[in-house]
């Protein structure tokens, strides 16, 4: 079985959920509703007959290294070709450089499909549309000039270079060298790790984004400078960097992983990107789109697995299910297997519904709305990473449960997937690092103005619920305000916390809370779609899609989010761990 893409659930989603209208109402894209669903068809369409069928071929084939050289699997190269004469490296572009100028909500949709059709393919196109963004929003023009056309076509490649072997995720310890050469350029010396495609051979340049010190540059992180170092220099010569090697991972083999030098022939010429030591500044404008992609990745991935683990329970028959005419019954039939599947699909909805909101925060922040719907972004978008990546991991885990033994061998492709999705909690900001950031940098925005917004939006959604009173919503009205009543109470503790200058206090919850959030928001999104449903059979309309969509909210409020109750009393309670000397025995 090859991943579908679910295209009539992204849509419906968009509309009903992250207000799809809306944002194109807003953008001044001139595309209706009804065009974009067309866009996505076209996109799910590729995904599901160009791209799926490579990922096992990745897989198994991984990215041979051989003299400096990086091969991909067969297959991919012409792949990548059908990907970007498509159009599709560039959704979100700016028409002025060649690409289609649609809103992140599309964008986003599109990311999820190549990702969900293959994550190590999507890899590529991810990291690209990060440099893009930084490149338009921080080069000069003459670099504009002449990099942003050849990046948004696709007919070259970026790559992000952070992380040094003796830095990992404090960047405070980068010693990568950068000096003024006289006319303009820099000379780049030093080595990076875990450089995502940072060799291949889909395109003829690879355009490196490369955090590195100038001399006398201040300490830590203050003094880190962004330049732009490509492989191939304008006037057609090799550039002084190369792959070093390739590590041997986990998952995504058919995504090269490079290790890379820079100036072993005296110095790697680059061109700084924004002010000398504001490089970090610049590059997260990369790392935030970055972070919201890699969440949609866990969704494309968990929608993957969801779809291969019900096509085996419809197939594999094994046991008699309760009340069953049939002497063997598909384990579909049977209730611990439905309730596997359900837990995939709802979690993968929630998700979904989390990452849409994101992006289209994303597009109001350039209409009425503007800094209050950034900040509502910015808050969502350590949720939107972390939350979608974490349940990627448990909903890819659940799929190999649901396969049984077959799972746990190679044949049927549910390990790879778990295989897979093993980084995205890791890769752009741990989930660690996305739960310190949700709690001491997003919670305190605008004096906790922006998180009670949310909160309050969310109480909009439950009394939604209870003036609908459809019986089939069960006992979900009554669980999503219990839920979003721990959520208020465990914001209001962290922010007293920080506001009262007790980190100590804070930091234990952070993960716990950062759950909480995506467990409640996703419940909120899921009733939502609910809703909306429910207005449609009301309505009289017939499509047994609304029926599904009331009864994943239901689930997913009577089944999945009571945790968020275990969840409040580990950040208020929970912390003492990190002061107790007796825990630290506990091994």
């Amino acid at each position: 079985m090859s991943y579908r893409a679910p295209v009539e659930e992204m849509a419906f989603t968009l509309r009903h959920v992250a207000g799809l209208d809306a944002v194109l109402a807003q953008s001044g894209a001139e595309i209706a509703s009804e065009d974009a669903v067309a866009i996505l068809a076209e996109a799910g369409r590729l995904a599901g007959e160009v791209i799926a069928p490579l990922n096992r071929i990745g897989d198994r084939h991984g990215t041979p290294f051989s003299d400096g050289t990086v091969t991909t699997a067969p297959g991919w190269r012409e792949a990548y070709r059908a990907f970007v004469e498509g159009g599709w490296n560039g959704v979100l572009a700016s028409p002025d450089h060649g690409g289609m100028g649609l809103p992140h909500l599309i964008a986003a949709a599109c990311t999820e499909m190549w990702n969900g059709a293959n994550l190590a393919f999507g890899l590529c196109p991810l990291l690209t549309a990060g440099g893009i963004e930084a490149l338009a929003a921080h080069g000069s023009d003459a670099l504009k000039s002449r990099y942003l056309d050849k990046l948004v076509s696709g007919e070259w490649t970026a790559t992000m270079n952070l992380t040094e072997p003796q830095a990992g995720s404090d960047l405070s310890g980068l010693r990568s060298r950068a000096e003024p050469h006289g006319d303009g350029s820099y000379r780049i010396t030093g080595a990076k790790i875990y450089i995502t495609y940072g060799e291949h051979d889909l395109a003829d340049n690879i355009v490196h984004l490369v955090l590195a010190r100038l001399k006398d540059a201040p300490s830590g992180t203050r003094g880190i400078s962004l330049f732009l170092v490509p492989k191939v220099l304008p006037d057609g010569t090799r550039n002084d960097l190369r792959c070093s090697g390739l590590e041997h991972k986990l998952g995504i083999h058919g995504s090269p992983t490079c290790s890379m030098a820079f100036g072993d022939g005296g110095g790697a010429t680059g061109w700084l990107i924004g002010e000398e030591n504001r490089g970090l500044a610049c590059m997260f404008t990369m790392m935030n789109s970055a972070r919201l992609n890699v969440g949609l990745q866990g969704v494309g991935v968990a929608e993957a697995a969801y779809q291969k683990a019900l096509d085996y329970a419809r197939e594999r028959r094994q046991g008699r299910a309760p009340g069953s005419p049939e002497p063997v019954s598909a384990i579909v039939a049977h209730a611990d297997v439905q309730r596997m599947l359900l837990t995939m699909k709802a979690y993968t909805a929630a998700a979904r519904g989390i990452c849409y909101l994101t992006a289209q925060g994303l597009d109001a922040a350039h209409g009425p709305e503007g800094k209050a719907a950034h900040d509502r972004a910015s808050l969502l978008t350590p949720v939107a990473k972390a939350f979608s990546t974490d349940i990627a991991n448990e909903v890819t885990s659940l799929g190999v449960q649901v396969h049984g033994g077959m799972g746990f061998v190679e044949e049927t492709g549910a390990a790879q997937l778990m295989r897979d999705a093993r980084i995205l909690g890791i890769y752009e900001g741990t989930n660690g690092i996305q739960a310190i950031d949700l709690v001491t940098r997003k919670l305190p925005l605008n004096g906790g103005a922006t998180v009670g917004a949310q909160i309050a939006a969310m109480r909009r959604v439950a009394e939604g619920l209870l003036k609908d009173g459809a019986p089939a919503f069960g006992h979900a009205a009554a669980r999503l305000r219990e839920g979003i009543g721990n959520l208020d109470r465990a914001t209001s503790f962290l922010l007293k916390a920080l506001a009262s200058n007790r980190p100590q206090d804070a930091l234990p919850g952070a993960a716990p809370y950062l759950r909480l959030f995506g467990l409640v928001q996703g419940a909120a999104c899921l009733a939502m779609a609910g809703l909306a449903s429910s207005a449609a059979l009301k309505a009289g309309e017939t499509d047994p899609a609304h029926a599904a969509r009331i009864a994943l909210a239901r689930f997913f409020a009577e089944n999945l989010l009571p945790a968020a109750g275990g969840l409040e009393q580990a950040i208020l309670t929970g912390g003492g761990f990190a002061e107790d000397p007796a825990f630290a025995l506990a091994g």
